[in-house]
């Protein structure tokens, strides 16, 4: 029998797609409307009055007076704020700020404010009602749904709550959802990771559980925790989960390692969540690629990747990307940031409508030798290589090898085995043409004999899980780099088998 709740979500989805289809057939003409709304806003602001937002009437002028930020350039705005001073970025104060680890910059604060927040919250709901408009699957909402995520503890910092985004969120769950939410509230303030897994096990296996949603490294600690504690796969053991939903990192390296956890295929949703916004969400289950969020309070400007770090890199709107390009992202948003280079790389799937994949990140990339291999193209590699065998990777980084004890220099990639090749030199000999295939400057390097093809080193089981334990990264939003661009994180690595 359909209950009330699941019956109501069909003409709910109905309604959101509809007004989803209004503006994802204007796209350039919403993209400009937020543009507009964006400056006339800020105008009064000390980084508007800095910029003379008064003056801008067109993107050129924005282009001409407000250059590429990343976090460090921004630091000087984003240090008033955090010391209490109101109107800098955005009018008012944020309500909060998702504090994240910077690479190079400690802990960053990134306002979210009241105007910001909200699409947060829609985007993620939103994904999950145009799955049931497609689908036409509501049952799900009657049971258990799981999101494995941060604390959702927050500090307060002159008057501002500070936490992770994940936590932030945890806050804003509908009331029409508290009852069917897991992990408890006081199972999800475990700070130490394992011992919150551990928890979250506990608490779930009696249960119903219909949608399963994370970072695909960490749901995979909880499915094998699961399947340890039970001796069962997890699709017998939650026989109506039926929907994972992901954000965070590509889940095509992990598909046929969940799907042999599971026991079966199940759907899944691709999110695009960042502190900074949520950029796009997975609106078709048969179209590659994720809906670019065109009416959320954010700009999107692009620039491409192997132009990004020359003197003068062209930026261009929505209206002028091209399909297949590798583009860094560029956003300026009603939480007050300003031509902000997020890191992030995207390449377009679809124009009508504007559809992304995440392709890496713009430091995320080998071009020791000029290859610039960057994270998408690793990872289709390896999925090619491993595509109708019984070989099952968890987990998995490259680094290049410049000095050899002997012989050319080459890239060095650390995998950990969940199923092992028979054999090794194979593989290794699949992935390397696969990434000569995609790529024609790794091509002409190996080639011209300037590096000899990829050599695979094995990582011990849990090695990498124990690598982000030993740097205090262990869960939350960490993610381990797909591709590093020298060898700080494997030199020394004592995790090889």
């Amino acid at each position: 029998m359909i209950s009330l709740k699941s019956a109501l979500a069909k003409p709910f989805a109905k309604l959101i797609y509809s007004h989803i289809q209004k503006w994802a057939n204007n796209p350039v003409e919403t993209q400009q409307k937020v543009f507009e709304e964006l400056i006339k806003k800020a105008s009064e602001t000390t980084f508007g009055k800095d910029h003379d937002f008064i003056s801008i009437n067109s993107y050129d002028e924005f282009v001409k007076r407000v250059p590429i930020r990343d976090y460090e350039d921004l630091k000087p705005y984003v240090e008033q704020v955090v010391a209490g001073k109101e109107d800098v970025l955005w009018k008012g104060k944020p309500i909060y700020f998702a504090k994240t680890s910077g690479t190079t910059s400690g802990s960053k604060y990134i306002p979210i404010t009241k105007d910001s927040m909200p699409y947060h919250i829609e985007a993620a709901r939103n994904a999950i009602l145009l799955y049931i408009h497609e689908t036409g699957n509501s049952r799900f909402v009657d049971g258990k749904m799981i999101f494995l995520q941060g604390s959702p503890i927050l500090e307060t910092k002159n008057g501002i709550q500070l936490g992770r985004l994940s936590g932030i969120v945890a806050h804003y769950v509908p009331k029409y959802l508290q009852k069917n939410r897991m992990p408890s509230y006081k199972t999800n303030c475990i700070e130490d990771w394992e011992t919150k897994v551990d928890a979250i096990v506990e608490e779930t296996l009696p249960e119903n559980m219909t949608i399963i949603s994370g970072i695909p490294s960490w749901v995979q600690m909880y499915f094998e925790k699961l399947q340890q504690k039970t001796g069962k796969k997890v699709g017998d053991i939650f026989k109506n989960f039926n929907l994972f939903i992901f954000g965070g990192v590509n889940y095509e390296p992990y598909r046929a390692k969940f799907e042999n956890l599971i026991g079966r295929k199940v759907d899944s949703i691709e999110l695009y969540p960042a502190s900074e916004g949520f950029f796009a969400f997975q609106d078709k289950q048969n179209e590659k690629g994720m809906l670019l969020q065109l009416n959320s309070g954010i700009f999107y400007e692009f620039v491409k990747a192997d132009d990004f770090f020359s003197e003068n890199p062209k930026r261009i709107t929505i209206k002028d990307v091209e399909l297949g390009v590798n583009y860094v992202m560029i956003i300026s948003t009603n939480a007050g940031l300003w031509a902000y280079n997020i890191g992030d790389t995207v390449e377009f799937t679809s124009l009508k409508p504007y559809r992304v994949i995440v392709s890496g990140r713009i430091k995320h990339f080998i071009s020791a030798f000029g290859e610039h291999v960057i994270g998408k193209e690793v990872e289709e590699a390896l999925k090619e290589a491993t595509h109708r065998t019984n070989i099952r990777v968890s987990e998995f980084t490259v680094a290049p090898q410049i000095h050899p004890e002997k012989g050319l220099p080459y890239h060095e990639w650390f995998i950990e085995f969940e199923n092992e090749p028979e054999d090794m030199d194979e593989l290794a000999k699949k992935i390397d043409q696969s990434l000569q295939k995609q790529n024609s400057y790794y091509f002409d390097l190996i080639q011209g004999k300037v590096l000899q093809p990829l050599k695979i080193t094995k990582v011990k089981k849990d090695g990498f899980q124990d690598y982000m334990k030993s740097i205090g990264k262990l869960g939350g939003q960490n993610k381990l780099p797909r591709l590093s661009n020298d060898r700080k994180i494997v030199e020394g690595f004592p995790y090889i088998n």
